[in-house]
């Protein structure tokens, strides 16, 4: 039986998200993850997309660093690396390329070296260049990922291991809506559906199952809420995620729901659009550090 292909996403709705996804995560966690790493660390970013967590990270990170974006999608890695040295050149920083795949970003902290590895990331840690890693890193990857991936990836590692945004199950839609619960009911059908990562994906399980199979290995595990905070102002953005969630809906629940859940598609999108729609959805980041090696006697 062939397995569904990993979930893949549009880099329009990445760009879109990347703002709400820098005043998600958890500070405290990422400079945890700063002081834990060598001087010039060498990042392996699972499910890179277009590079906004390197965006977002490197920054807190501080001096040089060395990435290594990982994705399915060569055309999403493409655009990682145009952005990121636009991003760049707005700073006033210079960029060069020493060679076709790799860019240097010369920044007043240091040298963040980036590169890029396309890859099935399916296949877990075999897939990975882990002897070359100091860490592993994500942003809204563990909630689409097996329990078995999970746990594989935590067997393989003796290093940080950094997920941020995976959704808890905590979210809603203001002002309510009759529908909200079947909305509901049919996103979360939706979220642990398989995603291609050999198995039923874990959803809002993922930081307890994430913190589970780290703390088994002996890991130190901290995790802290990061919930994105959609304002009425952001119109843009709460349609969209309100069409995502009625999209989800009709694909998971039986036909018979269709018209309701169009009906509160339809409703939700005239709120947005006259800036009266918000919502809030719950994300929780984790970070898992190895412990320390034992001293031989």
């Amino acid at each position: 039986m062939n397995r569904p292909a990993p979930e893949g996403f549009d880099g329009d709705w990445l760009a879109l998200r990347e703002p709400f996804d820098a005043r998600a995560r958890s500070a405290d966690l990422a400079f945890a993850l700063a002081d834990a790493l060598p001087p010039r660390p060498h990042l392996l970013d699972l499910g890179a997309g277009t590079g906004s967590l390197l965006r977002w990270l490197a920054p807190i990170l501080g001096r040089s660093q060395h990435w290594t974006l990982v994705d399915a999608d060569p055309a999403l890695l493409q655009r990682a690396f145009a952005t990121i040295e636009e991003r760049a050149i707005l700073a006033g920083w210079t960029t060069t390329w020493p060679r076709d795949t790799t860019l240097l970003v010369h920044t007043p902290q240091g040298v963040w070296r980036v590169e890029a590895l396309v890859a099935d990331l399916a296949a877990g840690p075999r897939a990975l260049p882990l002897e070359k890693a100091d860490g592993i890193v994500s942003t809204a990857l563990c909630d689409l990922v097996s329990r078995r991936w999970v746990r594989r990836m935590a067997e393989a590692l003796a290093i940080p291991f950094y997920a941020a945004l995976n959704v808890d199950g905590r979210e809603g839609f203001y002002p309510s809506h009759p529908a909200d619960r079947l909305l509901a009911r049919g996103f979360r059908r939706d979220q642990i559906r398989d995603k291609g990562f050999g198995g039923a994906a874990l959803g809002p399980a993922a930081p307890a199952a994430m913190a589970a199979a780290f703390r088994a290995r002996g890991f130190a595990v901290r995790t802290a809420p990061s919930p994105w905070i959609i304002g009425a102002n952001t119109p843009v953005m709460a349609d969209s995620l309100a069409e995502g969630h009625a999209g989800a809906a009709l694909a998971a629940l039986p036909r018979g729901h269709g018209p309701a859940i169009r009906a509160w598609a339809e409703a939700r999108r005239a709120q947005a659009m006259r800036g009266r729609l918000s919502a809030r959805i719950g994300h929780t980041d984790l970070l898992a550090l190895p412990p320390p090696p034992k001293r031989r006697r």
